[in-house]
């Protein structure tokens, strides 16, 4: 079975793409390899997939459409992950085209391709920023997401749409994935846990907005790599639905404060804060309700916050030195 994974060089990429690789599965990567954040470290996560005789690398562009053709017309597909996108809430504030190319585009052409080979199966990546400000928790898949409170949310939001749309017109069986708050090992630098991280190692301030009370259902990346996997190989047998949507979090949210606590006592360091108001495009909760992902899915998410940083706080160390 040949797998393409579009956003390979990516944290979640990456991860499942060695998951996959060490069950034997063949496995393509894509990624345009951006500098929205530290090009070395997508770099350094290619390096050991590259070990893998299974996995072979394209550096493409995936709105790119005329290098996304030639690439589709040497390969068979048979299950295809994306989960390449522009990532981020406050990035969308300050540079949102790239948004609209990436997110919007990139996943049209993904669309396409799937809709001439119908036989393709496909996984995309959401997030729980489709909730929006939703102040009913927690966060349902029947809930109503027609008001995001940021660009980012609203491409996810469309990417949706958009699949909710192919699927009915051509059939095709797509499964949509909503994040939330996804850390660990390999994480991305732009995320609170790593720049709390190394503040803290380097006695520099950290920001905390809207007084550290803001709660996100933070969902360690190995519980994340289990929801995704079991999704590329469910069969979906109904006839009533060719697109799913399923939350994938860890159902147990925690304060910022609970987590800059937990990493002080794992650093033995006292962090230096800074308060700030709440940011535009912000949300303060985020609570997945995970019992369709149960049902359907098997997924179970069992690392506890405590467990998850001091996992991130080892490989963070030694990545650093």
């Amino acid at each position: 079975m040949k797998i393409l994974i579009t956003g390979a060089a990516g944290f979640i990429g990456s991860k499942l793409a060695e998951n996959l690789l060490d069950a034997g599965y063949d496995v393509f990567g894509i990624d345009n390899l951006n500098d929205y954040y530290d090009v070395k470290l997508k770099f350094y996560r290619l390096h050991y997939l590259k070990k893998h005789k299974k996995f072979q690398f394209y550096k493409i562009d995936i709105s790119n459409t005329l290098k996304l053709k030639n690439f589709f017309k040497k390969k068979k597909i048979d299950i295809i992950c994306h989960l390449a996108a522009q990532a981020g809430v406050r990035y969308s504030l300050i540079n949102p085209r790239v948004y609209a190319k990436s997110n919007i585009n990139g996943f049209l052409e993904i669309l396409e391709y799937c809709r001439f080979n119908p036989k393709t199966k496909l996984v995309y990546a959401s997030s729980s920023s489709v909730y929006g400000g939703n102040k009913k928790i927690p966060f349902s898949v029947t809930d109503d997401v027609s008001h995001p409170v940021s660009l980012y949310a609203a491409t996810k939001r469309a990417n949706e749409l958009m699949a909710e749309s192919y699927s009915k017109l051509f059939s095709l069986k797509i499964i949509g994935l909503r994040f939330f708050t996804v850390y660990g090992p390999w994480g991305r630098p732009d995320m609170a846990i790593w720049q709390f991280t190394d503040a803290i190692i380097k006695n520099k301030p950290i920001n905390i907005f809207h007084k550290g009370i803001l709660k996100r259902d933070f969902t360690y990346i190995d519980d994340i790599i289990k929801g995704i996997r079991a999704s590329l190989f469910f069969n979906n047998n109904s006839k009533n639905s060719y697109h799913k949507l399923y939350n994938l979090g860890n159902n147990k949210p925690e304060s910022v404060n609970k987590i800059v606590t937990i990493l002080e006592k794992l650093l033995n360091k006292k962090a230096k804060k800074k308060f700030l108001p709440m940011q535009l495009g912000d949300v303060k909760n985020t609570f997945a309700d995970i019992n369709q992902s149960k049902k359907h899915l098997g997924f179970n998410p069992n690392t506890n916050i405590d467990k998850g940083l001091e996992s991130f706080i080892a490989w963070f160390k030694n990545y650093k030195k």
